[in-house]
């Protein structure tokens, strides 16, 4: 079984790659740090021009039709550029969210928007601490309104619409909301650069979307994770780039420090990590791409492996680096952040690990 993409997305990526390292790198990320913009609008209105948030949506709305592929290949390069725009968020989950269970008017009004930049949208379900469950969510919709408080909503205090997940006397659903009118505070967080807010819903306008709201915001959440494992991998293997080029170009003791076995190994075990997470991160991609029904178990690995490699990468990274790794000038602290920040999203570590551990148990059950 070939898990490889195919030339056309390794294309892509090379393109995307070459776009990003010119366009964002860390002296984006240190644009939105140091003059608290909520996101980098030069960068996402670039690669709206080029399709790129269109990647997952059908061309009958305006997308590229690349599917979930493409959307992972170029997940991969905005991570590796530490680019501070909510790209797997809006074109990602609020994207997935319509493709899997808006109405035909709410794809119709939205998808376009959405494959144009002119819109960006969030997903919305944690209301305080706490991993993914049904019984955290208080917020409830009724008659077509929605009441209740989220914290934290990724881009929620630039996003323009949320899909939230709320009670309602049906049962858990999942509603579209316009954050036109909604009450934001934005918040202080590690990695300033992908903000965070919270948003108090007042009786505010909604629309629910078809299905089961639990089992879709659980859909969700798996393929989120997969997107969010190629931001990761793509960050981690930035970070060991820069170890490796810094460890050749710093000489101690008359030689270059990788040369020092306590340095050659420390890259070594980044590697290892870094191909390890990347393995699990194809197979989330064949998955997603295939509708597998091993979708839950690849995301769960994917997840686990790839929060482990980006925290491994950005930790030993900042210390190949030495004493110079710890200064705000050096731009090591940056992954660092991302990695943090990354690990945090869509549920903690703990909780996927859970998640992974569980569904090997039902399928070794089985």
């Amino acid at each position: 079984m070939n898990f490889d993409f195919s030339d056309a997305l390794k294309q892509l990526r090379d393109e995307a790659r070459r776009y990003l390292a010119e366009h964002a790198g860390a002296k984006s990320a240190r644009r939105i740090i140091e003059g608290g913009a909520a996101y980098d609008e030069a960068l996402w209105s670039g690669i709206a021009a080029m399709g790129w948030l269109g990647a997952n949506i059908p061309e009958e709305y305006g997308g590229a039709g690349l599917g979930p592929e493409g959307l992972c290949i170029l997940a991969e390069e905005v991570g590796r550029a530490l680019a501070p725009i909510p790209f797997s968020l809006s074109a990602g989950m609020a994207t997935d969210a319509l493709l899997i269970a808006g109405t035909a008017q709410q794809k119709a009004a939205i998808l376009p928007r959405l494959a144009e930049g002119t819109a960006i949208g969030t997903l919305a379900w944690a209301e305080g601490p706490g991993n993914p469950r049904p019984g955290a969510i208080s917020a409830r919709f009724a008659n077509g309104r929605l009441s209740g408080s989220k914290v934290p909503v990724p881009a929620g205090h630039f996003a323009d619409f949320a899909i939230v997940a709320a009670r309602a006397d049906s049962g858990f659903v999942l509603v579209l909301a316009d954050l036109a009118d909604v009450r934001c505070t934005r918040l202080e967080t590690l990695d300033p650069s992908m903000g965070q807010a919270r948003l108090d819903f007042d009786n505010v306008p909604a629309e629910a979307l078809e299905g089961d709201g639990w089992l879709t915001l659980r859909m969700l959440l798996d393929r989120a994770a997969i997107l969010a494992a190629f931001e990761q991998i793509g960050g981690a293997d930035a970070c060991l780039q820069a170890a490796v080029a810094y460890a050749k170009e710093r000489h101690a003791f008359g030689r270059p420090i990788g040369s020092f076995q306590a340095i050659k190994h420390k890259l070594a075990d980044i590697y290892i990590a870094n191909e390890l997470a990347r393995s699990n991160a194809y197979y989330g991609a064949w998955a997603l791409a295939t509708e597998a029904a091993e979708l839950p178990l690849a995301a769960a690995s994917a997840r686990v492996s790839a929060t482990e490699a980006f925290h491994l990468a950005s930790k030993e990274n900042i210390q190949t680096h030495g004493g110079m790794g710890f200064t705000w000038d050096a731009d090591c602290h940056l992954f660092y952040r991302r990695a943090k920040h990354l690990a945090l999203t869509h549920g903690s570590a703990p909780h996927w690990k859970d998640r992974l551990v569980g569904l090997l148990e039902s399928r070794n059950a089985a």
